[in-house]
């Protein structure tokens, strides 16, 4: 009995100079409203609640169905419903495939060739993007010439180029400053 009594009891503070029936019905006033506000609180967030658990469950329905782009594995390539064709890229040359493949859009899956001494990679691709392809070899090929053509200049490190430029400032000539001091008449 005595549990039930205080679960069901509240306790309401009120700070005020003399107790009136008017502060009494403004402290109540506003208690009821403050409970009013929490149970409407509590249901919004429980409404919230409930459409985030959808919109994820909605999320990831759609990503089951939405294919993937970009590298992916094999698996997921065939699983795509199309013809796949295969090319040989050596070790070297995977990383600037990789960059210039993804600027074009292509879907392509690399797998390493174990078999071979020198490491190669096969590259699995849609044979419908044969055209996509074609162009990102030349867009290869322009890189190797270019490369190949030019003398490989290694970029400076900053703690050299901060060597150099204290070398430049100790080396410079500095102007004295000359201190004067003006009277005023």
């Amino acid at each position: 009995m005595q549990e039930e009594v205080e679960s069901k009891s509240v306790n309401l503070a009120v700070r005020t100079t003399t107790v009136t029936a008017r502060v009494l019905y403004q402290a109540l006033r506003s208690y009821m409203q403050d409970t009013k506000n929490m149970v409407a609180n509590s249901r919004a967030r429980a409404q919230t609640r409930q459409q985030m658990k959808l919109t994820k469950q909605q999320i990831k329905a759609a990503g089951k169905n939405t294919p993937v782009r970009g590298k992916q594995t094999v698996k997921q390539l065939m699983s795509q419903g199309q013809n796949v064709d295969c090319t040989d890229i050596s070790r070297e040359d995977i990383k600037d495939f990789k960059r210039v493949a993804n600027k074009y859009g292509l879907d392509f899956a690399i797998v390493k060739d174990k078999q071979s001494e020198t490491p190669m990679y096969t590259v699995f691709f849609k044979a419908r993007d044969d055209k996509v392809l074609e162009k990102v070899m030349n867009h290869f090929a322009m890189k190797e010439i270019i490369l190949d053509g030019k003398e490989e200049k290694v970029k400076p490190s900053i703690l050299e180029k901060l060597r150099h430029f204290k070398e430049v400032v100790k080396n410079t000539p500095r102007k004295d400053k000359e201190k004067r001091k003006e009277q005023e008449r």
